[in-house]
């Protein structure tokens, strides 16, 4: 057998999710918050192939976040891949914003910040996938290349993408009948597929059309929007800038990809949604409202609430108390 094994049910019920945090902090500091902390499950097998590390997982949905100064005081320097097999995820990391479903896959880099959660933030549904971490330095293709890769999804239904997911969820199936001798030969397999398939990702990239392109640059300037969304400063200048295209470029492609919604009102929009989902948040319940608007880039509290109101039909403080007593 190869691996350690844990099972949330072998800890004590009031002590899993910190349990689940610590085992998850071994690898990298991060923010782990779920809405089942309280009654928490999760399963997972560490299994040490050489340098590399391949972990099969299911657990409860929870939110893993990982921002810049968690990437100062520690960077392990890895690659992070995920193979989801149940579920759905959504991951924002690198400039990219996108959500995942069974049999895809997606690269994250461990020197930049990232925030992955459950594609349906309210559900119970059990999280399933195969992580697998390898240090950045012994994958045999430029930084700059792999950089296209980070944050997008990636099919594992066909090609060497297939073949990289078949190999994955055979090392869970086998792994208490492989030997620990047989762990670093397996780790030089899963980095040669692992490089094979990055590889033809990346010379399929080079054959994409306009018209993709385009759409590739609108799905970077949402992710970038999404991740600075708590900045009051945020503005299509500033987004025009971190880009390096024009202000006039950056609103005709965006009302171009987004059915005539201005860069202005789509900010807008998503800082109320987060609001919106905090609010209902039973573990932020004692949060003020004022610090949760802020949190989301809307320091003015009458200008949030009167926003608040127009896009629910409800304020702030009605909003959060109908939906915490609709979860009782």
């Amino acid at each position: 057998m190869i691996g350690t094994v844990f099972r949330s049910e072998d800890v004590p019920a009031g002590d899993r999710f910190d349990y689940w945090r610590e085992l998850i902090g071994a690898t990298r500091t991060s923010e782990v918050i779920s809405a089942h902390s309280a009654d928490f499950w999760a399963e997972l097998r560490l299994m040490q192939l050489g340098p590399v590390t391949v972990w099969p997982a299911s657990f409860l949905p929870t939110r893993y976040w990982r921002n810049q100064r968690m990437v100062r005081q520690s960077d392990p320097e890895l690659y992070h891949l995920t193979l989801l097999l149940d579920g759905g995820l959504a991951l924002d990391h690198a400039g990219r914003y996108d959500t995942f479903g069974p049999r895809s896959l997606h690269l994250a880099d461990s020197s930049r910040p990232y925030d992955v959660r459950s594609a349906d933030g309210r559900g119970a549904d059990v999280i399933r996938g195969v992580g697998v971490d390898f240090p950045k330095a012994l994958l045999p293709l430029p930084p700059h290349q792999v950089r296209e890769l980070l944050g997008r999804k990636l099919s594992g239904q066909e090609g060497l993408g297939a073949l990289m997911a078949d190999f994955l969820t055979g090392l869970e199936r086998q792994a208490d009948f492989l030997q620990p001798s047989d762990a670093p030969r397996l780790g030089t397999v899963v980095l040669d597929l692992v490089s094979a398939w990055f590889a033809h990702a990346l010379e399929a990239e080079a054959a994409l059309s306009p018209e993709t392109r385009r759409h590739a640059l609108t799905q970077s300037i949402r992710a970038f929007i999404r991740q600075n969304l708590h900045d009051p400063e945020l503005t299509p200048p500033v987004i025009a800038a971190a880009h390096y295209i024009s202000l006039s470029y950056l609103h005709r492609i965006f009302q171009q990809q987004t059915q005539g919604e201005t860069v202005a009102a789509w900010i807008r929009a998503r800082r109320l949604e987060g609001a919106g989902r905090d609010l209902a948040d039973p573990s932020l319940h004692t949060t003020p409202i004022h610090v949760i608007a802020a949190r989301w880039g809307m320091p003015r509290a009458s200008d949030f609430t009167r926003a608040f109101r127009t896009a629910h039909g409800l304020s702030p403080s009605e909003y959060r108390l109908q939906a915490l007593s609709e979860r009782q």
